[in-house]
């Protein structure tokens, strides 16, 4: 339907254009657009039908000042933004939480905060209220953004459970403890017993668990801890690569190694293919994630997956649910082991 004005000019509809169509009130209209409180059901069908048929669109500038909420929700990424184009799950968690948030008609603002300078912006930004809620990705512990949006009251959930807040803040993880848990009793069971491990950052929850899963299978196993097999990644392709070539000066019997990121095992398996060492005969190597990097991969990756679909929508579920008033929440979600030739 094509509104014009007194000049012949195309107009975009007004919420009385759609009142008109509808045959019914402006307010009634206006209560079916806040959420259809005290709206019978064939007053909401008419007014969405009149919506569709004259294309109008929610100004959220002049909603907005009447609710006091901005009607979008930030993603930060708390790294580097060469990170961003590099790590592939960073996109998965982007594209999950826009489509989840596109069913509530909600837009999603993408902030990088890689930096000192940067982080202390978007505090400002956010605080100022451009947006109603937070979805925090990548915190490390000593990063006092977290705590500084909770104490501003800013609605917050973390992929992943922050480091140092406990219950304070919600958060939504893959259980990393289990997953790792998973691969190395793999590794185990196919009679590997020199195994080593590519950690994460040590100041991410993720780093954290993932190191702990590997020491206590290797405990129950009964095979003695060695430092000499662990060295320290941070989650890029680089950082795996060098880690590997650590592990391998280090300790040269080394028969499997456990990489806590597909994109880090990436970088371990050309390492190892560097030294001469055939994968999986030689050195089985098992991934984390099941991203496109796994699949990608020359074996490609034994690997564990996360859920990252559910992951989104989970995040986005308690993110909204804080947003209307409900207290901080903590949902853990399964891994799953996915063997493939690289074990």
């Amino acid at each position: 339907m094509t509104m014009t004005n007194a000049g012949g000019r195309r107009r975009p509809p007004t919420i009385h254009d759609v009142a008109r169509e509808a045959g019914v009130s402006r307010g009634t209209v206006s209560r079916v657009l806040n959420g259809g409180h005290y709206v019978s059901p064939a007053a909401q069908e008419a007014v969405n039908a009149a919506i569709r048929r004259t294309g109008y669109v929610v100004n959220r500038h002049a909603r907005s000042l009447i609710t006091g909420r901005s009607d979008s929700i930030g993603f930060l990424l708390t790294e580097p933004q060469e990170r961003f184009f590099e790590d592939p799950n960073f996109n998965v968690l982007l594209r999950g939480c826009t489509q989840a948030l596109a069913a509530h008609d909600i837009p999603l603002l993408l902030m990088l905060a890689g930096t000192e300078d940067e982080r202390r912006r978007i505090t400002r930004y956010i605080t100022a209220g451009h947006v109603d809620g937070v979805l925090l990705v990548s915190s490390h512990s000593g990063d006092p953004l977290a705590e500084q949006l909770r104490e501003a009251g800013v609605p917050l959930v973390a992929c992943g459970k922050p480091i140092g807040l406990g219950s304070k803040v919600s958060y939504v993880a893959a259980d990393d403890r289990d997953g790792a848990r998973d691969m190395v009793k793999h590794l185990v069971s196919l009679g590997r017993r020199r195994i080593g491990m590519v950690t994460g950052p040590l100041d991410t929850p993720g780093g954290v668990e993932r190191l702990a899963g590997y020491r206590e299978v290797l405990a129950e196993a009964g095979i003695e801890a060695d430092d000499r097999l662990i060295a320290s990644g941070d989650y890029s392709r680089a950082s795996g690569e060098a880690g590997a070539e650590q592990l391998l000066e280090r300790a040269p019997d080394m028969d499997a190694v456990f990489v806590a990121s597909d994109l880090m095992a990436q970088g371990a398996l050309t390492a190892l293919h560097k030294a001469g060492r055939r994968v999986p005969e030689d050195v089985s190597v098992g991934g984390f994630d099941d991203s496109t990097a796994a699949i990608s991969a020359t074996p490609a990756l034994t690997t564990i997956r996360q859920p990252y679909d559910r992951i989104s929508t989970e995040m986005v579920r308690v993110l909204l649910a804080q947003i209307g008033g409900e207290e901080p929440a903590a949902v853990i979600l399964p891994t799953e082991l996915v063997r493939r030739d690289s074990t």
